[in-house]
């Protein structure tokens, strides 16, 4: 695991902080401007979700990479106040839907309403018609409403009552869920999943960051004064800097060596697809940029391949504990295959 983080030296979220590494010099302009500016949002979010620098550190790589993000974990540990910094701070325009077992389709894409000053019938969008999208406890809906994300997520587009209408860019989806065995939940089926960038949990605070939760303001209130560190234009030429960040055809071998030991481990019932590799190899790219090199090494690929393959690669024996029992074997996997 010391591979995992060794480079993060260069780049810390730490509460307090400032000053934000300097980057080589061959750095790609668009790059460094990216590098700064994501480094002052994660300090400040950082200020919003105490000792969770490396799961801020994460989030802020899926966005970057143009991703979506979810979140599972029990109730209470600042699931829904991250998503909603994180919006805050990157400057972008911010709904959230509570997903409940009622929640229907057009609640979240929107309906069309007679009207009779123009004798037809108008389209009223719905709160999915923003920047970042909340999905609240998206594991409390029905597989139907679940399912009316997956053209939202893939295409940035919604179809309804035969017109296609494109999502506002960026789009992204910071969803949220219970842990499976609790009540009133249903599971995301795999092709939802694959549809998430990445997975995090965030875990129950230390006795530090704890202690200064309780001491602390109102998390409600700072976020009120939380102001935005960036904007929607700057993440966008942030996440077209990407295509500057070179990866090597020997480093492209190592992530196509780790998903064919998926396929053929014999340890999980499906393994890598080609979009979760996509998704790997730009995960990486988002995590070297934030490291403030224009190439990728190795450690950027194992630093994202659990938030990325966990939740999609599922164990043979489905049992109870099976998302702990993916991380594991995740971890497995890439001791498995060498450098």
């Amino acid at each position: 695991m010391a591979l995992i983080y060794h480079a993060g030296a260069l780049f810390r979220c730490a509460v307090g902080r400032s000053e934000a590494p300097s980057a080589p010099p061959n750095q790609p302009r668009a790059t460094l401007s990216m590098y700064s500016k994501l480094h002052a949002v994660a300090e400040q979010v950082g200020q919003i979700i105490v000792g969770k620098e490396r799961q801020i550190r994460q989030a802020l790589t899926c966005l970057l990479a143009g991703g979506h993000l979810l979140i599972e974990d029990v109730p209470g540990v600042g699931k829904t106040t991250l998503a909603h910094a994180l919006a805050i701070s990157l400057g972008l325009r911010f709904n959230r839907i509570q997903f409940t077992s009622d929640l229907l389709p057009a609640d979240v894409a929107g309906i069309s309403i007679y009207q009779r000053e123009q004798d037809a019938f108008v389209f009223h969008p719905g709160p999915i018609f923003t920047q970042v999208l909340l999905a609240d406890e998206i594991n409390r809906a029905t597989p139907k409403t679940q399912s009316g994300l997956l053209e939202a997520m893939e295409e940035r587009q919604v179809s309804a009552d035969g017109v296609t209408r494109p999502l506002p860019e960026p789009f992204f989806v910071i969803a949220t869920q219970n842990p499976t065995h609790q009540v009133g939940t249903f599971p995301l089926p795999e092709s939802q999943l694959d549809r998430f960038l990445m997975c995090l949990s965030l875990g129950y605070p230390d006795a530090a960051a704890e202690r200064a939760l309780l001491m602390g303001e109102d998390r409600r209130v700072l976020l009120k004064a939380l102001p935005a560190a960036m904007t929607a234009e700057q993440l966008g030429a942030a996440q077209r800097g990407l295509r500057q960040i070179h990866c090597s055809a020997a480093l492209v071998d190592y992530v196509q060596a780790l998903a064919q030991a998926s396929r053929q481990s014999g340890a999980f019932a499906e393994g890598m697809s080609p979009r979760a590799a996509i998704a790997l190899l730009q995960a990486a790219r988002a995590w070297a940029a934030l490291e403030g090199r224009d190439h990728v090494l190795p450690e950027d690929v194992q630093a994202v391949l659990l938030p990325v393959c966990a939740h999609r690669l599922r164990p043979l024996k489905s049992a109870h504990g099976a998302a702990l029992a993916s991380r594991d074997l995740v971890l497995q996997l890439q001791a498995s295959v060498p450098l």
